[in-house]
């Protein structure tokens, strides 16, 4: 029992609050039972009103016939009674009076010769009787008036209105003038009330037929002011998803109309903005991609002097003078910064033109990581957690630039060792056993995702700079606008894992040092079934591990 007064309570509960969120959520509701209600205030205060009147009209219309006719037979016929008339007399009169157009029951009560009072009724002996006259209208009646000039008798006619048994009665009574009986006169209402009820269905029916169509007067009015609303949602919508050609038809001179025409306004300078904006930037990715590219020729010359030079500086009997060899070793470094400056730059160039493309090979992480830490001489620096057998299908290339980029900032900024782990994930995001997806040789490896760890024993990244160390060129610090690193290198990484369908986040752990946590899919194939695309240079030597493409000093700038 216990069970289902909750559950019903659970159930009103819900439908309260979804009646809440509708009463709220929804203008044309809102609309609509605003007009419904003052529709039935309005019918319900003039069917009120109505009714009342009509009342009025029809008990005073036959209020004042009935009392004229007792007043004229009261004069006519119980004023040529004598003064003390008797019983038979009183009866005779009262079915005389009672037989008059308004057909009301009659009493007269008089005093015979002797005194004593007798009665005479329309009705016989189950007919008008006093009781059936109110105690106070009686005393009204025989209450004697002083005469003056303002009251000219001392008896006058009184009335009164009761109900007996649900049935409505108009009781009235008046003396004689000048000595004679009491006449009192009960007259039936029961037609005029069922008139009136009829009266007050057809208000009743003429006041829900109005409220009906108040809620369809409402309803169309609401479609109405709400159907250029709607065109408005629909079009803001459409200018947020980017299609800043929307505009709405404007028609009449309301403040809907108003309305559209603020929108198109808004609509078109936001349109000639992003317009301007996007030239800009057009113009700016151009200007670096042919800087780059023009760079590439007179840099390939360069370096081919650079390793001349470097070739000689290494030479056991090397000719330089020594005066001269610490300028040379630095033209030889500053030459491969540039080098590597100018590749960043050509990276970032294809990202912002969307011509990056992924190049998929079976990769055995353990033995890329080695590979990578390797090529740059990191092994004595570096702690690797990886199992061997750890197979994705990932682009190698772009592997070893995200690696490159955060175990060497690692190093610069957190000093050795650094400890790089590796663990996988299953497609529901939890850790899955220690043998799932162990592919042998160039086996698909099972779907889910790969997890990367590099941390470092640093001081960490200063918490007002953790949101910004993935931005491009971003310094911490205005004291160092210069550093080894061209400030790209972590931007590449994130994009490199966003074109992989993965992310790059960045932390600082509790017991010291930053965290950066690299997650790639272990099957990015989804994502290179579209169609390709002419990938330039971007294509080149794509499973090959590159150690020069990555930017080992971005980090640099972020701590």
């Amino acid at each position: 029992m216990t069970t289902t007064r909750g559950g019903l309570r659970g159930w009103l509960a819900g439908r309260g609050k979804a009646l809440s969120g509708l009463r709220f959520t929804s203008l044309r509701l809102r609309l609509v039972v605003v007009f419904a209600l003052v529709a039935l205030t309005a019918a319900v205060s003039a069917s009120g009103i109505a009714y009342w009147l009509n009342r009025e009209a029809v008990l005073t219309r036959t209020q004042d016939a009935v009392l004229r006719d007792f007043q004229q037979e009261m004069r006519n016929r119980a004023g040529t009674l004598p003064v003390h008339p008797t019983q038979d007399q009183l009866q005779h009169t009262a079915g005389q009076m009672a037989n008059s157009s308004q057909r009301f029951s009659v009493l007269l009560v008089g005093e015979d010769a002797s005194g004593r009072a007798v009665y005479g009724t329309s009705g016989g002996l189950s007919g008008f009787a006093l009781e059936d006259v109110p105690l106070s209208l009686r005393t009204a009646v025989n209450k004697q008036q002083p005469v003056d000039s303002g009251n000219k008798s001392p008896y006058h006619l009184y009335w009164q209105r009761v109900t007996e048994h649900g049935t409505p009665y108009l009781v009235a009574g008046t003396r004689i003038i000048g000595g004679g009986p009491t006449g009192y006169m009960l007259k039936s209402l029961e037609p005029e009330a069922k008139d009136l009820n009829s009266l007050a269905w057809s208000l009743g029916v003429a006041t829900a037929l109005a409220l009906v169509g108040a809620a369809l007067l409402a309803q169309a009015a609401a479609t109405t002011v709400l159907k250029p609303v709607h065109r408005l949602g629909i079009a803001a919508r459409r200018l947020g998803e980017g299609r800043l050609d929307t505009r709405l038809r404007v028609s009449g001179t309301d403040e809907l109309a108003d309305l559209s025409r603020t929108f198109n306004k808004a609509a078109e300078a936001l349109e000639k903005r992003v317009a301007d904006m996007a030239a800009r930037d057009e113009a700016s990715r151009r200007f670096v991609a042919d800087m780059s590219h023009e760079l590439r020729t007179p840099l390939t010359a360069i370096t081919a002097v650079t390793e001349v030079l470097e070739e000689e500086l290494e030479f056991e009997g090397g000719g330089f003078d020594p005066m001269i060899e610490p300028a040379v070793r630095l033209v030889v470094s500053e030459t491969r910064r540039l080098n590597d400056l100018v590749e960043n730059l050509m990276e970032v160039t294809r990202f912002d033109a969307g011509t990056a493309r992924l190049v998929l090979d079976d990769v055995d992480l353990a033995d890329q990581i080695t590979a990578c830490i390797d090529a740059r001489a990191w092994l004595d620096a570096v702690e690797l957690d990886a199992e061997r057998g750890l197979h994705a299908r990932l682009d190698p290339r772009r592997l070893d630039v995200i690696l490159a980029n955060l175990i060497g900032n690692a190093l610069k900024h957190g000093g050795s060792p650094v400890r790089v782990s590796v663990r996988e994930e299953g497609g529901d995001g939890a850790e899955s056993g220690d043998d799932a997806g162990n592919g042998e040789g160039g086996g698909s490896p099972a779907p889910g995702w790969i997890v990367i760890q590099v941390r470092d024993h640093g001081p960490g990244i200063p918490e007002d700079v953790l949101p910004h160390v993935f931005d491009r060129f971003y310094k911490a610090s205005a004291s160092r606008p210069r550093s080894e690193g061209s400030g790209l290198g972590l931007s590449i990484a994130l994009n490199n894992a966003h074109i992989h369908g993965g992310d790059i986040t960045a932390a600082n752990s509790p017991e010291g040092g930053a965290v950066f946590t690299l997650r790639l899919p272990r099957d990015a194939s989804a994502l290179t079934e579209r169609p390709a695309e002419d990938d330039g240079d971007d294509s080149a030597g794509g499973g090959r591990a590159k150690s020069g493409g990555a930017d080992q000093g971005s980090k640099g700038g972020a701590r």
